[in-house]
């Protein structure tokens, strides 16, 4: 998703932005306020503490075959 200046969230598509645009305008929301991606904050922060605590535990080794599949996989289309 893209960001704003101050590192807010910004919608991606064009339609979406422009909703988020209008709705500023007509002072439904604040341009302060960051857009609600409808997750639970505390699965949010679990899940990074998760990643974290994987990565840690993994070696370089396993990190780069990890990588490599997962490159493999987007320039093969599937």
């Amino acid at each position: 998703m893209p960001k704003g200046p101050k590192g807010e969230k910004r919608p991606a598509d064009v339609i979406g932005n422009a909703v988020h645009v209008m709705r500023i305008a007509t002072g439904e929301i604040e341009e302060g306020t960051p857009v609600d991606d409808g997750k639970d904050p505390a699965a949010k922060a679990l899940g990074a503490k998760g990643g974290k605590a994987r990565a840690a535990g993994m070696t370089p080794e396993r990190r780069a075959e990890i990588a490599r599949k997962a490159a493999a996989k987007r320039w093969s289309g599937g």
